[in-house]
Order: C-alpha cells, then sequence, then structure tokens
C-alpha cells in the first residue's frame, strides 16, 4: 500500500513536470512566433513606405503607388516606430507615447527610443539608388509587451499552485502523525491500566498482612503517580475539560511535587502572587506542562544549577515564566524546539516541549515561548493564559 501511494505521489510529481514543461516551451513558441509576425509586418510596412518614397522622387507614379501603399502604410496602428530621415537629420515616430515630452526634449527621446528598438530588432534601412533614405527602428506592439510578462507569471502560479500541494500534503501527513501519536498514547493508557488495577490490588493484601505501613504508603504514591500518567495519556487526541483553577495553587503542587524528586543540586525557587488567580485550565495536563519545561531545564543545566518558577499577573493575562541556569538555546533553534522531533540530547524523542506547546495552544488557547536565552546564562519559557475574574 504505501509503495503504491509512493508510485502515484511521484507519478503526479512526473507528471505536473512534463505539463508544466510544454506549456512553458509552447508559451516560448509562441511569443517566439509574435515576435515572428511582428517583424514580417514591419518588412511589410517598410516595403510600402519605401515604395512611397521612391514614388516622391519619380512624381508620375506618385497616384498609381499612392493608391496601393497609403492603405498599408496607415494599418499600422499598434507598432512603436521611430523613422530617421538621412537627408534631413529628421526624426520622426508613429505609434509612440509622446504626451509629456516638450519640443527641446522631443528630439532626444526620440533618439533615445531609437537606440532602445535597434536593441529589439534589427532597424530596416529604406534605399533608392544606393542612397540610404530612412532608418526605421521599432519595437514590440503593446500585445507583446504584456505577453512577455506571462511566463513569468505562469511560473508565479504554478509555484504557488506546487506550494499549496506541499502544505497540503504537509498538513495531512501532520494530522496523520497526530492520530497516530493519540492512538498510541491512548493504547499506553489501556496497557498501563491493567497492572495499575492489580497493584492496587496487592496493596490492599499487603495492608491485610500487616506489612510495614511506609512501604504501602509509598506504593499508594506510586499508584497515584501511575494513574495521573494514565489519565494524561488518555487525555490525548481528546478535547479535555476545563475547570477554573486557582492557577497559583495548581504551580505550587507541581513545584512541589517536582521539588521533592529532584536532585539536591538543583537549586528550586518559586515566586508567586500571595491571591489566587483564577484560570480555566485542565489540572492534569497544565502540570504535565510545568514538569516537561522543567525536566528540559534541569536536563539544560546537566542536572546542577537553579529552577525558578514565577507567576506574574498582567492585565487580562496571566504570565507563567520557568528560568533555568543552563546553556542556553541559540537564537535559530528557539522556535523550532516546540516541533514534534527536535532535539539536541543524544536519547532524546523531541516531544516534551511539542507536547507542551498542544497543551497549551490547542487545549487552553494561550501561548507558548521561549521569551529569552542567553548562551552560557540560561533560558527562560513562558507561558500565557487568560485570566479569569473571581466568582
Amino acid at each position: 500500500m504505501y509503495s503504491k501511494t509512493a508510485f502515484i505521489r511521484w507519478f503526479f510529481i512526473f507528471a505536473s513536470l512534463c505539463i508544466i514543461s510544454l506549456i512553458l516551451w509552447n508559451t516560448y513558441a509562441f511569443f517566439n512566433q509574435l515576435k515572428d509576425n511582428e517583424r514580417n509586418k514591419m518588412k511589410i510596412w517598410a516595403f510600402a513606405q519605401e515604395e512611397l518614397q521612391k514614388s516622391l522622387v519619380d512624381e508620375a507614379s506618385l497616384d498609381n503607388t499612392s493608391e496601393m501603399v497609403l492603405p498599408i502604410l496607415q494599418s499600422n496602428t499598434t507598432t512603436p516606430m521611430i523613422l530617421y530621415s538621412h537627408k534631413e537629420d529628421l526624426y520622426d515616430s508613429r505609434n509612440l507615447d509622446e504626451q509629456g515630452v516638450s519640443e527641446e526634449r522631443l528630439r532626444a527621446f526620440r533618439e533615445k527610443m531609437a537606440q532602445q528598438f535597434s536593441r529589439e530588432y534589427q532597424p530596416i534601412e529604406i534605399r533608392f539608388r544606393d542612397d540610404l533614405l530612412q532608418t526605421i527602428y521599432y519595437g514590440n506592439s503593446p500585445i507583446i509587451n504584456k505577453l512577455k510578462y506571462y511566463p513569468a507569471a505562469l511560473i508565479v502560479i504554478i509555484l504557488l499552485f506546487f506550494l499549496a500541494i506541499y502544505l497540503f500534503y504537509r498538513t495531512s501527513k501532520s494530522s496523520e502523525q497526530n492520530q497516530l501519536w493519540a492512538g498510541m498514547a491512548k493504547e499506553t493508557a489501556h496497557q498501563i491500566g491493567t497492572p495499575l488495577s492489580s497493584l492496587v490490588g496487592w496493596n490492599e493484601l499487603l495492608k491485610a498482612e500487616q506489612v510495614n505501613p511506609e512501604y504501602t504508603m509509598e506504593i499508594e504514591k506510586d499508584i497515584d503517580r501511575l494513574q495521573t500518567i494514565t489519565e494524561r495519556f488518555s487525555k490525548i487526541g481528546s478535547v479535555p475539560t476545563l475547570t477554573r483553577r486557582d492557577i497559583v495553587a495548581e504551580t505550587a503542587s507541581a513545584y512541589s511535587y517536582l521539588k521533592n524528586r529532584s536532585s539536591k543540586l538543583i537549586e528550586f525557587s518559586l515566586k508567586v502572587p500571595d491571591h489566587p488567580v483564577p484560570v480555566d485550565l485542565n489540572q492534569q495536563l497544565y502540570a504535565w506542562t510545568i514538569e516537561n519545561l522543567v525536566k528540559n531545564g534541569i536536563d539544560a543545566m546537566r542536572g546542577k544549577g537553579k529552577i525558578t518558577i514565577e507567576i506574574l499577573p498582567k492585565g487580562k493575562n496571566v504570565h507563567v515564566q520557568i528560568s533555568d541556569t543552563g546553556k542556553g538555546i541559540p537564537r535559530r533553534n528557539q522556535k523550532r524546539v516546540f516541533k514534534p522531533g527536535f532535539t539536541t540530547k543524544k536519547r532524546g524523542w523531541g516531544l516534551g516541549l511539542s507536547l507542551a506547546k498542544r497543551i497549551i495552544r490547542e487545549y487552553h488557547n494561550g501561548k507558548i515561548h521561549v521569551l529569552k536565552s542567553t548562551k552560557g546564562v540560561g533560558t527562560t519559557m513562558e507561558i500565557i493564559l487568560k485570566q479569569q475574574a473571581n466568582t
């Protein structure tokens, strides 16, 4: 199935490239054909102009010639041209917009246009008895000037088309990955549930056998922890229930849990307001986020340093800042750290911060970002949630 999908994808890409190449080639050929037609039209017009010049010398044939060539000369109303008469040293123009050009600058303007036209087409010379009477300089008609931008516009449209396909493919792939991770999380929660129930039963038996209460109390703590982990995993992929909670108390609870289970080489500091700050949140997922951010900070400090958690109510929002004294995050990676799979650890999965981002942004409609980071000094991560009114 996978190989068939890959074949279809590559076949579509190859077919698209072939179609694009044919369109560009045909556009180029069409454009050159228009230019050839323009050149042929100008040759006919130049021939008529030459016949007119000859008839001016031979006045006897002027009337007959005029009847034949004047319609041809008058029919060309689109091709801009400059006619230079060598004997009179005079520049004349046809089908050229000269509005706004003063009489003093008119000759210089026509000379400049003649030079420009000579770079587009080979000028046509009109001779009579080896005398050079006129030189005709001509350029592209307005329709050709418009069409010459058509290939560039076509390429831009094609690039946008491919960009749309790429974004669609990337979004669909990301959606598949999210569904996979959510399914794995729910399956993990389901698999943990069976031995967890058994542990609860065995712990009750130990109590009945009057085993040292300290042992059973520690087992209960681990059982509670496993139940919390199970509930967290079961909520991934589904919309969690948000309830009005005091973020100060919830943060302090997560802080206390982490402090008691971390190395003594880690110095913890908690700075919170002395009053409740109500926020709509999911208690377990929020605690999971705090744990992920703190553990990342501890890893960045290699197990020795200071972790500071600070809550700052600001207007309608509340800012939760988690700072460490680790090695810092390079600027180029400060946005990438939240992408699934990105990690600088040799044995990391790159899921902790991406999970924290999903919990805060998608489930709590908040923001999470790297507030500041300095190499060798540390990093401050910030969570921003909407503060609710006291009820």
